[in-house]
């Protein structure tokens, strides 16, 4: 994937500074870390002013740092408080069955369960990243180099996505037999009887959910990953896209782009290739403005722009927190706050819930750069160092909340009902208090003090020792023997 820069040198050095989660992480060069052997400081603990470094899209990096941490309270949130049907509250709208929970009000509970938004976020900025760098090509009719560029990226993209998810799997399989760990996630298939049936069981899965054009890909050793397939799907649609309209006039490839967002949205359901469409138009959107080139129509909104940001930002956040505990339609229409809007959904689009989504995160990240506190936020180190971690935050993550984190909450006193069957000695095993409100008890919270961490810590390693070396791989690969394009005779 790719940024835009104002020639092709620089459009690669920003490529670097953006691909953590959707392709190269930030150079070391540009990392303020300090180096420790094989590993780094995290570069939020040294007191540097970055800002004069920062490239014009480092928000979008710290935006999906952000992201990611929001999967990670979601998935959190719902483990500690399924004993006490958590999951009811948490994914239920404000004053469902006239009950009231601060965590559930209207933009507030994306915090505490807008990791599914998040996800949303991520095909948004996917589709900017690894379109900027072609648009801006095709703008400038660059199309030898265009072509050079879409080679190298689909070549590169199954590898980029997919070796991190082998190898974590792997070894996350591998420590069911060699340390007898038990996984507590009751959607897991329980260990097979030797290691070889389960290294055979797990190339099995892994091959059948790699093959992105059957049905819905499912990793049995990793459920969360069920979004990276949709990754590569969606990658292909943009750079399909990328290709078919580079001999376009600017109206016509913008309106294209327009036409496939409604087409994958109200004609088919494509709610994710939708979503890379949206990143897609707003990266084109973006190059254009630098060149003041934007649509007459667009140009004439300038003077109202902050605040149609601000009305874009709330209604993101309202619609960002659609109720998800079902995807039946007449449960939304009872719930407080959303009966007229579920009349908003497409024939098409089965599980209304993307839909409003899909809004929400288009919503959220068109409006973040022309909003300068929102984007000053995800300019942060601390945001930005989670963006260039999030793949391994993501991947690891969940065999994190599994095993450490689910023995954790057995301990406080957040007692499931699985714990009986895996964990029982650890039940109650040194109880705190659980005041607080929902969502914030001082029992949920101080696991917090060890698993994030650990989370933070292994993610980092995750990324230094598989993610950026599968990214040098699949460069390495590309580069090897490719031939030289043929000049043109005189």
């Amino acid at each position: 994937m790719a940024m835009s820069p104002l020639d092709a040198a620089d459009a690669e050095k920003a490529l670097h500074e953006l691909e953590s989660f959707l392709e190269k992480p930030q150079s070391r060069k540009h990392n303020r870390t300090v180096s420790f052997g094989k590993l780094d400081l995290p570069e939020y603990s040294v007191k540097k002013d970055v800002k004069a470094n920062l490239s014009r899209t480092a928000y979008l990096d710290g935006l999906r740092g952000f992201a990611a941490l929001l999967v990670y309270s979601l998935h959190h949130q719902v483990w500690a408080h399924s004993g006490m049907g958590g999951e009811f509250i948490l994914e239920n709208a404000f004053g469902w069955d006239h009950k009231y929970y601060f965590v559930c009000f209207p933009g507030i509970r994306i915090l505490f369960s807008g990791g599914h938004l998040a996800v949303a976020i991520f095909f948004v900025i996917s589709g900017y990243v690894l379109t900027a760098k072609p648009l801006r090509l095709l703008q400038a009719r660059e199309s030898a180099q265009l072509a050079d560029n879409l080679s190298s990226a689909l070549f590169r993209r199954w590898i980029r996505l997919f070796i991190p998810v082998i190898a974590t799997t792997f070894l996350w399989m591998t420590s069911w037999h060699l340390f007898g760990i038990k996984s507590s996630n009751p959607i897991a298939a329980p260990p097979e009887r030797t290691y070889l049936d389960e290294v055979w069981k797990w190339y099995c899965d892994f091959k059948n959910y790699s093959f992105i054009f059957t049905g819905d890909a499912w990793n049995a050793y990793n459920d969360h990953t069920w979004s990276i397939p949709m990754e590569f799907r969606g990658s292909i649609v943009v750079y399909t896209a990328s290709l078919a309209f580079s001999r376009f006039k600017t109206d016509k490839r913008l309106l294209c782009e327009v036409g496939l967002i409604w087409y994958f949205l109200w004609i088919v359901d494509g709610w994710f290739c939708a979503l890379f469409m949206v990143g897609m138009l707003l990266a084109d959107l973006d190059l254009l403005a630098e060149k003041d080139r934007l649509p007459a129509v667009l140009a004439r909104l300038r003077p109202f722009k902050l605040p149609l940001c601000y009305l874009m930002f709330f209604a993101a956040l309202y619609l960002g927190g659609v109720p998800s505990i079902t995807n039946d339609l007449s449960h939304l229409r009872d719930s407080p706050g959303w009966h007229f809007l579920s009349y908003l959904k497409p024939q098409a689009v089965y599980d209304f819930r993307w839909f409003f989504r899909f809004w929400a995160a288009s919503l959220m990240v068109a409006c973040i750069p022309h909003i300068a506190w929102l984007k000053a936020f995800f300019e942060t180190t601390f945001c930005r160092y989670l963006g260039r971690i999030s793949f391994g935050f993501y991947l690891v993550h969940g065999p994190v909340l599994w095993t450490v984190g689910d023995r954790l909450y057995a301990a406080v006193g957040r007692v499931r009902e699985g714990h009986v069957g895996v964990v029982p000695t650890w039940i109650n095993l040194f109880p705190f208090s659980g005041w607080g409100p929902f969502g914030l008890e001082l029992n949920y919270l101080v696991p917090h003090l060890i698993l994030l961490p650990l989370t933070l810590c292994l993610a980092e390693a995750i990324t230094k020792l598989i993610d950026e070396p599968s990214v040098k791989f699949a460069q390495w690969a590309f580069g090897q023997d490719v031939a030289a394009p043929k000049k043109a005779d005189p």
